[in-house]
């Protein structure tokens, strides 16, 4: 994802700028008449326009017009040699993404380009996530509490208020808030998520607003925090509960004043963001724990969603094993699989710990490992040791893939062995393997006759 495009009437412009941004490893080409560049943005991705606004036959304006009424998914950097704030506002009305003045500083190019491809990386994996665990844009269930949840989405996603998600993990939070996003008016703007879970805390601040260069040790550029990438469009805030107090006081500023500043900056940046936050915690037991601010619960807190645990809405689990096994097969280039009644009632019986997630999961390793067209509840109990409540409790300390299979392939020959009353020859037909195969199985897993 490095290529970038040049549309400018001056010829030693578009040269200058190619050796500058080549030099930084990106792919350029460019053009000197509008239209043809235009033609040129039709048959290729880029990821970033380097426009002039003066330009005989067709200004930038109008290719700026043309780029929003054909939804191209690029970030355009306005340069020009009438760096007026008419011409600046004009453009940033007209979707560009920067403004540059000629003569061009080699310094601020490369930030502004930098930016520019992260924004449009943004763009494009907003549009890719379309399918997802609750399927290609919609929310799948049939049950009362996700009916409510896509009523309650289709009443607040068009209002641009702050929305608090709870809910356990693997409920599908994040994908609440972007179907939220993706029926409000800034759904053709960024998405951006922020895992605040997962980022150290002295580094919170950095991620969340940017900083400036040599504002702390190893800041050794200027650097755009998520507030600015997601400027008119949604930022999402999930596992704000793990959010650091100093970092929180920064957010509440942030939405009350619909200003951010970097660290080490001094300049106030306005942003147009919409809120949306999630949890896994009782933020007012936080509270009063002292680990939340109560000002900041009551700002993010305006329309308060909750999704409940699978468990608690396994009539769910039909239409989500049907989905989730579409999607894989299709993935995995396999043909249609079916799960037996007697299989979904299976799934319905566990205790998923992990939610919707987990049952994705699950369902994958199934379609991988029973390899069949049909599968019944005797195909996959070989994955649930005995006891057990879920898949998860299987693979127990299983640190990759490959030694989840080898658990699982060991528990599944052990079944047939018990179910064959330990006939090698009748199990190894069952199976499709030769004797000495499963022979070989047997001493590699440790397997031996009970008593």
């Amino acid at each position: 994802m490095n290529n970038i495009l040049i549309i400018d009437d001056e010829l030693e412009i578009c040269e200058s700028i190619k050796m500058i941004l080549e030099y930084e490893g990106y792919s350029i080409e460019y053009s000197t008449n509008a239209a043809a560049g235009l033609e040129k943005l039709s048959s290729k991705q880029f990821v970033v326009l380097l426009l002039d606004i003066q330009m005989p036959g067709m200004s930038g304006f109008e290719v700026l017009k043309k780029i929003k009424e054909q939804n191209f998914d690029i970030s355009v950097i306005i340069i020009s040699a009438h760096g007026s704030l008419e011409n600046a506002i004009k453009a940033t009305k007209l979707g560009a993404f920067d403004f540059i003045e000629k003569p061009i500083d080699r310094e601020k190019l490369i930030i502004s380009v930098r930016n520019g491809v992260e924004q449009t990386k943004l763009l494009l994996e907003n549009k890719e996530i379309k399918k997802s665990l609750f399927g290609e844009g919609k929310i799948l269930g049939k049950s009362k509490a996700i009916q409510k949840i896509i009523e309650t989405i289709e009443k607040v996603a068009p209002i641009d208020t702050r929305i608090l998600i709870t809910g356990d993990n693997g409920t599908g939070k994040e994908l609440v808030a972007r179907a939220i996003h993706n029926a409000s008016p800034r759904k053709d703007k960024p998405f951006v998520e922020v895992n605040c879970a997962a980022i150290p805390n002295e580094l919170i601040e950095s991620e969340l607003f940017g900083h400036e260069k040599g504002s702390f040790t190893g800041a050794v550029q200027q650097r755009i925090g998520k507030f600015e990438l997601a400027n008119k469009g949604t930022i999402f805030l999930d596992e704000i509960g793990d959010m650091s107090l100093n970092a929180q006081a920064k957010v509440l500023r942030a939405i009350e004043d619909g200003k951010i500043e970097r660290v080490g900056g001094a300049k106030k940046i306005e942003v147009d963001v919409r809120v949306i936050a999630a949890t896994n915690k009782n933020l007012k037991e936080e509270i009063e724990k002292g680990n939340f601010r109560e000002d900041l619960f009551h700002r993010l807190n305006v329309i308060p969603l909750h999704i409940p645990p699978l468990k608690e809405r396994i009539e769910d689990i039909p239409i989500l094993v049907e989905h989730f096994a579409n999607d894989i097969v299709a993935r995995h280039k396999k043909p249609a699989i079916k799960f037996k009644e007697d299989a979904i009632k299976f799934l319905q019986s566990l205790s998923w710990s992990g939610n919707v997630r987990e049952l994705r999961n699950v369902i994958e390793r199934i379609i991988i490992l029973v390899d069949k067209r049909e599968i019944s509840k005797d195909d996959m109990e070989f994955l649930f040791a005995a006891g057990q409540s879920t898949i998860d409790d299987i693979i127990g300390g299983s640190n990759s893939f490959q030694e989840f299979k080898e658990k699982a392939e060991r528990a599944f020959i052990l079944k047939q062995l018990k179910a064959n009353n330990w006939n090698i020859s009748k199990t190894a037909e069952i199976l499709d393997i030769q004797r000495s195969h499963l022979y070989n199985k047997m001493k590699k897993y440790g397997i031996e006759k009970e008593g």
